[in-house]
């Protein structure tokens, strides 16, 4: 249940015309009464005697017994509680408990108090309500309405459980502005699966990913194809910026522009310096140097590894360091999704998307973010913008489930964390993230690691009898969970590829097995294979491999119950 206050109104008469009306798009179905302050207050709806005017004049009547003087600018209070779509439909009776229950919580109509506002409550919809009251009680004082926002979500919470409602999550403060019914409205006549604020919001978080400074940032904006607008103080400093879509338009034909605040408090220009090297906060010296770096690109494939290895860090970052350096941390991996999901190929972009949107969430919260030790995570955001899209196939669609599988683990980490911090709404959003990410994951690695299960079943049996021994030598408490896994057999390949290229296999996988996040696995065999394969600097597609343990008419087979096995973790999946 969402309880949402809009703004103050002037206007009685021309909320209740809209709220009675068709709707701006004919959404309006049957406009009638659920509840009123008196219990008898006249139905336009329902009662063909009666008018808006009438019940307007009796909403108004205590504000027009105040002399003018005395009345309050803005007196009409205005709110709408509305319904999950799971949710079941709740009668009028039930809807009329909600509006009695609201605005007592709010302060507007205290039962136990002899006087309070007059209200009407309206429901032109199956799945939400409006209530409408003035702002002056009927023995001529005002109501207290601090902090009226926190009361009526707090009842929510309530009511959700009294009705058998969707349970939401208390909020803190810190999440991004919800689209209006207006922008929802029109993103749903024009056939675009997001609002315009919410594509704004993405497109900006895309810029700002790994970013050194504002040049860079504007210049993204623009090859964005986004109309932008700077704010300069009469000194030249550049205060603030807003955005709008070139199709967005008023009726006047005017550019709908949003501030970076408006689209979320992180987008704030200040807020984004915050994460360039060599911000200041110094109040007379807004604009960062943008430092010398690297001009050499990266390919998609070793970008993607460069996050893999960064996001693995991370992790231990998360589990022990300050919660100033950990909030900062998971905000520089939002930037690692917003710029995987910018160059991912067909066949993992929508679930990367959906995972960067889902984890946008996640990246606020009260704890604010002490930037600086996450520049590694914002280096290989960078680096992956910078390497371009990727493929999809072969060696860089290989190292996108390494990454991927990697960013899961870290999304994983983040969403313990919040929890532990009872940041209901962040773990909520990194777990949503997180499922997006097991998605992206099954279709990223379905390809190379069938190429490297097919090579593992042509081994011979005394190399897997030795690679066997091996294992429960170097990790006795996983062994015998790995070799029950379809994934040996690429673990197998892996270990064999390790031991071509000089290295120990027993001593990447005593380091590979040796972190906590293992215990969240539960195909142990796929994560060992990503990590043995970056630790070791082994190709990540094998597709074309020429191994001598080869047999002759056997082509790579994408094995996708091998890929199936690496089903989730306790967060949820089954």
């Amino acid at each position: 249940m969402i309880p949402r206050i809009q703004k103050r109104g002037q206007r009685t008469i021309g909320l209740l015309a809209y709220l009675y009306g068709p709707g701006k798009h004919e959404e309006h179905d049957d406009p009638h009464l659920v509840a009123s302050w008196d219990h008898n207050a006249p139905d336009p709806g329902r009662d063909p005697s009666a008018t808006l005017k009438q019940l307007q004049q009796l909403l108004d009547q205590p504000v027009d017994n105040l002399d003018q003087a005395e009345r309050p600018k803005k007196h009409v209070w205005h709110l709408s509680v509305r319904n999950a779509a799971e949710d079941r439909l709740l009668t009028d009776e039930e809807w009329g408990e909600v509006a009695r229950r609201m605005v007592a919580a709010a302060g507007i109509d205290d039962p136990d108090q002899d006087a309070g506002c007059r209200w009407v409550a309206v429901r032109h919809a199956d799945d939400h309500i409006h209530i409408v009251a003035t702002l002056v009680r009927e023995d001529g004082y005002k109501p207290d309405l601090g902090h009226d926002a926190a009361r009526v979500q707090a009842e929510a919470r309530t009511l959700e459980v009294q009705l058998g409602l969707r349970r939401l999550n208390k909020g803190d403060g810190t999440a991004a502005q919800r689209p209006t019914s207006a922008e929802r409205h029109k993103a749903d006549r024009q056939g675009r699966e997001r609002t315009v604020r919410e594509e704004l919001r993405e497109t900006v978080r895309r810029a700002v990913a790994g970013t050194v400074g504002e040049e860079e940032f504007f210049d993204r904006l623009a090859a964005a194809g986004l109309i932008v607008h700077k704010r300069i103080a009469p000194s030249g400093d550049l205060l603030g910026y807003k955005v709008a879509l070139p199709f967005d338009r008023n009726k006047d034909g005017e550019p709908v522009f949003y501030s970076g605040s408006r689209l979320a408090p992180d987008l704030s220009l200040p807020r984004i310096r915050e994460r360039w090297p060599g911000h200041t906060t110094d109040q007379h010296s807004h604009k960062p140097s943008e430092p010398a770096t690297n001009t050499t690109l990266s390919d998609p494939a070793t970008a993607r590894r460069r996050a893999a290895t960064a996001a693995w860090q991370t992790i231990l970052v998360i589990d022990r360091d300050e919660e100033a350096t950990v909030a900062a941390h998971i905000a520089a991996a939002g930037e690692v999704l917003d710029a995987l999901a910018a160059t991912s190929a067909a066949p993992t972009r929508r679930e990367l998307r959906e995972a960067a949107f889902a984890f946008e969430r996640a990246t606020r919260s009260h704890i604010r973010s002490q930037h600086g030790h996450d520049q590694a995570l914002r280096r290989a955001a960078r680096d992956l913008v910078r390497s371009g899209p990727a493929l999809g196939r072969g060696e860089d669609g290989a190292t996108t489930a390494m990454v991927v599988d990697m960013l899961f683990f870290l999304v994983t980490a983040a969403t313990h964390w919040h929890a532990k911090k009872g940041h209901a709404q962040q773990a909520a959003a990194a777990r949503q993230a997180a499922e997006h990410l097991h998605a992206a994951y099954q279709a990223a690695a379905a390809q190379p690691l069938g190429a490297l299960y097919q090579r593992g079943r042509r081994l011979s049996r005394p190399l897997l009898q030795r690679h066997t021994a091996m294992l429960r030598k170097a990790v006795p408490e996983l062994a015998e969970q790995v070799l029950s896994e379809p994934g040996w057999y690429a673990l197998a390949t892996t270990i064999t590829d390790a031991e071509a290229a000089g290295h120990d296999p027993a001593a990447l996988l005593t380091a590979a097995a040796g972190r906590r996040e293992l215990d969240t696995a539960q195909s142990v065999s796929d994560v060992l294979v990503w990590r043995l394969r970056r630790t070791a600097g082994l190709p990540a597609d094998t597709s074309h491999a020429d191994a001598g343990s080869h047999t002759a008419g056997h082509p790579a087979n994408p094995a996708a119950q091998h890929t199936q096995g690496r089903s989730g973790t306790r967060l949820g999946r089954p």
